[in-house]
């Protein structure tokens, strides 16, 4: 679950990003918002001076301009990145990153799905699921996979709050149940 803080500067910014008119393409701020946190991580010392009270804004805004100027971000999000630092919320920019993709793919119309299986699926196989997700919902669907061998065999795909259990675990739990009342 995401905080409240980086929902909101999230939401700010997609609003700033997306908003009818705007010059940016916000499919490339995203690589943009995700290439300066990898950056971030990278860097101990980049962290610790953005991370420090004791480092002036000013300082910290002119550190960011100088290490992340090769990567010629887009002036919504360097302004964005500054409006970070000032407030001090850098600690945040990973889950701020985060909820600013979820947010942007929700404006765009898309759905988001987790999908776990038991084992890697083939690109078709991928594929296809997609778009029977994509069927299913009425939207385009993203889907996020992962891999967990206790399902046996089969899917498991939630979407927002519904989870749709076509694992053979989903169905031996279903049968345990249908035996222990019966």
């Amino acid at each position: 679950m995401r905080s409240a803080v980086a929902s909101r500067y999230a939401k700010a910014f997609v609003d700033v990003a997306a908003a009818p008119g705007s010059k940016s393409d916000p499919a490339a701020i995203l690589v943009q918002l995700r290439a300066i946190g990898q950056a971030i991580a990278a860097s101990a010392e980049l962290r610790a001076a953005l991370l420090s009270p004791a480092v002036p804004p000013a300082r910290k805004r002119a550190v960011v301009s100088r290490i992340l100027g090769p990567l010629g971000l887009d002036r919504q999000t360097q302004n964005f990145l500054f409006v970070v630092i000032d407030h001090r919320r850098v600690a945040e920019f990973p889950a701020i990153v985060d909820a600013f993709e979820v947010l942007l793919d929700e404006r765009l119309g898309f759905v988001r799905a987790d999908v776990q299986t038991a084992r890697p699926l083939a690109t078709a196989q991928q594929s296809g699921l997609e778009t029977e997700i994509s069927r299913m919902t009425g939207r385009k669907a993203k889907l996020k996979f992962s891999i967990d061998p206790a399902l046996i065999a089969g899917v498991v795909a939630r979407i927002g709050s519904t989870v749709y259990d076509g694992s053979v675990r989903g169905q031996l739990d279903k049968l345990r149940l249908k035996l222990a009342k019966g």
